[in-house]
């Protein structure tokens, strides 16, 4: 739609006109990643580290506002302003290391969507790979017809798997007393719940839809024209809160899960997701296994879709360079291909995926508070003093617990 034609006649319809982008960014916050480490921590801690999940989300809420800030305001995503503000020497360093974090990402959606088709269908994992990818294939087809039908498919996934975990919260029956304290107060219980809680923060705050959100952003205004920022600003907030919001109560909901049917009936070695599926049927019935394989395909699916569409925005980004979305899709998920061929331990790819992306964090949010904190780039929409206090602390809590992994391993 051109910026000569488009015309807004209310608040409501701009308001629903401009949802989608926070909804596309917000399924790389539910991936198979997500269900790796949430499963193992609430089976192994019960509710301990369900606080890092409210901090993870909290974080992960203003960070998306940041980078869709950006887009709107400079009209750049955060690779382009990357690409063009780095020194030549650092741009494909800069380049290689966020495409790597972006295939880490795709290995534990693409591998996540696979298991979903096993479990629930009885498909090898082979098989099931392969069904993923032509189901992907397809679905991104839309993104070069029109991109809001794209934002609105995903969308209802990210809809769908809040509610089948509505539906398990029914059949798990966590203990309210225990979430609450468990969301509230911070606490540890040696080495390993570190690593999980770096686990879970890495499969919650994610560097590739930091690179996408600016991305989309940054296409809001190429469309609807800068005459209408205010108005899509409006609408971004709402459209952050409400996505983050499902989010968030899907990853509580998945943690509170695992502790209330693992841990708390003495199945706390359940760290596959294989065998947390097997164990909720004798537990808690056929239906609540099904909508929770169900729930892992649905999420799978969405999110290759996204890590695919970031990895695009990424190469464009850095190098002004793309390749046709069959191609980008073929390359990355060649290496999820290679492990199911190998044979590997799936929930511990997925696991040690995450950990490799809480390290990659910072590298995207560095450059995000450095740009949105610059007031001759952002203007008026200049970070305020509070928001910089917050950012610089994420970057501090992010590096202080990678540091930690790195030299405690």
């Amino acid at each position: 739609m051109s910026t000569a034609t488009f015309s807004i006649t209310g608040h409501k319809r701009a308001r629903l006109l401009f949802l989608g982008p926070a909804f596309v960014a917000a399924i790389g916050y539910i991936d198979p990643g997500n269900y790796a480490t949430n499963i193992q921590a609430g089976a192994e801690y019960g509710y301990l580290l369900l606080w890092v999940v409210v901090w993870a989300n909290l974080m992960a809420a203003m960070i998306q506002f940041l980078s869709a800030k950006l887009g709107l305001v400079t009209g750049e995503s955060l690779a382009s302003m990357l690409g063009k503000r780095l020194p030549r020497w650092a741009v494909y360093p800069y380049w290689i290391q966020a495409e790597i974090l972006a295939m880490a990402t795709d290995i534990a959606e693409f591998i996540g969507a696979a298991l979903g088709f096993h479990l629930l269908f009885g498909f090898s994992l082979m098989q099931g790979a392969v069904i993923t990818a032509l189901i992907s294939w397809a679905v991104l087809s839309l993104e070069t017809r029109n991109f809001k039908s794209l934002q609105l498919v995903i969308g209802a996934m990210l809809l769908a798997v809040a509610l089948i975990y509505v539906a398990e919260l029914f059949y798990s029956h966590p203990h309210p007393g225990s979430i609450i304290q468990g969301a509230l107060i911070p606490g540890f219980d040696g080495h390993a719940s570190i690593f999980l809680a770096a686990g879970i923060l890495g499969a919650t705050v994610m560097p590739h839809v930091i690179y996408l959100h600016s991305a989309i952003s940054k296409a809001e205004i190429a469309q609807y024209g800068r005459q209408h920022r205010k108005s899509i600003f409006r609408s971004t907030r709402w459209d952050i809160a409400l996505a983050m919001t499902i989010a968030g109560f899907v990853n509580l909901s998945m943690l509170a899960m695992a502790a209330a049917v693992f841990h708390d009936t003495g199945h706390q070695a359940m760290g596959s997701i294989e065998d947390a599926y097997k164990t909720l049927e004798p537990l808690l019935g056929t239906l609540a296994a099904q909508i929770f394989g169900a729930s892992l395909l649905i999420a799978g699916l969405a999110s290759t879709i996204v890590g695919t569409l970031a990895g695009q925005e990424i190469m464009s980004g850095f190098v002004r360079f793309r390749i046709p979305v069959w191609l980008r899709r073929a390359i990355t998920m060649t290496p999820s291909f290679v492990i199911i061929w190998l044979g590997l331990n799936v929930t511990e790819v997925l696991v040690y995926s995450q950990v490799i992306l809480s390290f990659g964090i910072a590298l995207a949010l560095i450059p995000l508070m450095r740009f949105t904190s610059n007031r001759q780039l952002m203007g008026r929409y200049v970070n305020p003093t509070w928001v910089k206090l917050a950012g610089w602390s994420i970057v501090l809590v992010v590096v202080v617990l990678n540091g930690y992994l790195l030299f405690s391993e």
